[in-house]
């Protein structure tokens, strides 16, 4: 049997699956490592089970590393993985296509760490931990860029003097392998027609983000050089007049990383609300606490301008796809989200919103509306 293991690593998380390789792929588990630096938990579902929970004592990524090699291997599925996919943020200007992740790959790897700090050095050491364990097993590179590398230029140019366009800044986009599992799904529930429509894809989780999709091909994507820009998220601000580095700098003496930080860990729904960066919390608050409430109409406000945005590029809207933890899980903030974008055809029906259909427009609207479960890992097995 081929399988295949999937690692997608975030700041303070490790997800992993693994995958029967087969004609069809199957899972055959699935997990996850969470709150790595706090109280780490590893959950664990296998095909047709419950998930389990149990606390680590991983203080830290490198312990964190080792309890889940070590879980992995005492499974009996895992003992003779065909491949490991991982998934990396950011591929650059040059690596699009899947990547066999060797000695040349990790080095050219460091050199890109410096377009996204925040996720490259975790996902880099992580890749080199599994090259080193299991020499004998391909390790393979999944970019979350490589979806938006065929951006149109105009897409892809930020205003900012040439001489940076030559050194590979950009807008390149992530959520790419999301949004390449959501086009296939698309493809298959609803026929190539919808596929080759207009179609927005709203990726709305703990990082969010939206693409603007016309006859299968990225058109635009509200992240850019990084995956701190469009949407303000549950940490980070999203987009930002650049001249605050500027103003905050004389005022507070913040420095570059401080700023840094700033933006991409004390922003966003968190800032916003100074309680959580929880949508679930913040709906839960939001009736008694203003704060909760303004971060929770700012989210939803946002993400209806951009909405309504890549209609405009799109010349026009056929579908609208809400996905990830908040996408697929909080209707409220769907419904935020499309109140006025009836301009635009977006009708939805409340008893659907409110029962998590997998259409949630009306009968005879013009725009389809619909909920679809993402799974960046399948689209890497796939990809391995």
């Amino acid at each position: 049997m081929r399988t295949i293991l999937t690692i997608n690593a975030g700041s303070s998380s490790i997800k992993f699956a693994l995958f029967d390789g087969g004609a069809e792929l199957q899972r055959l588990f699935r997990g996850s490592i969470a709150r790595i630096g706090a109280e780490a938990e590893l959950e664990f579902e296998p095909a047709g089970a419950a998930a389990t929970r149990r606390p680590l004592a991983a203080a830290d990524r490198t312990a964190a590393v080792t309890e889940l090699i070590r879980f992995l291997e005492g499974r009996p599925e895992a003992r003779q993985w065909s491949a490991v996919a991982h998934r990396i943020v950011h591929g650059g200007p040059k690596y699009y296509a899947p990547q066999r992740l060797d000695a040349a790959l990790i080095e050219a790897l460091r050199a890109l760490s410096p377009f996204d700090p925040e996720h490259m050095p975790q996902e880099i050491e992580l890749a080199e931990i599994f090259r080193q364990r299991f020499p004998d097993v391909p390790q393979v590179a999944c970019f979350d860029t490589a979806f938006h590398h065929d951006l149109p230029r105009v897409a892809q140019l930020l205003p900012l003097p040439r001489r940076y366009a030559e050194r590979g800044v950009r807008r390149y986009g992530f959520h790419g392998l999301s949004y390449a599992y959501l086009m296939q799904r698309l493809e298959r529930l609803a026929g190539p027609a919808a596929a080759r429509g207009r179609v927005v894809l709203a990726h709305l989780g703990n990082g969010a983000s939206l693409a603007a999709v016309r006859d299968r091909r990225p058109v635009d994507t509200s992240m850019a050089f990084t995956p701190t820009a469009g949407l303000p998220m549950s940490t980070r601000s999203g987009d930002l007049d650049p001249g605050l580095g500027w103003y905050l700098a004389r005022i507070e003496g913040l420095d570059p990383k401080g700023f840094h930080h700033m933006v991409n860990s004390e922003s966003g729904l968190l800032g916003i609300s100074e309680t959580s960066s929880d949508m679930r919390d913040l709906l839960q608050r939001e009736a008694t606490d203003e704060r909760a409430r303004e971060a929770v109409t700012l989210f939803c406000y946002q993400t209806r301008k951009w909405i309504g945005a890549f209609a405009a590029a799109l010349g026009g809207l056929d579908t609208l796809v809400f996905s990830g933890g908040i996408g697929e899980h909080a209707a409220p903030v769907r419904a935020r989200i499309c109140a006025g974008l009836e301009f635009l055809g977006v009708r939805i029906d409340a008893l659907r919103n409110d029962r998590h259909a997998d259409i949630i427009s009306v009968a005879d609207g013009p725009v389809a509306v619909r909920v679809i479960p993402t799974d960046e890992e399948q689209l890497m097995a796939q990809l391995a």
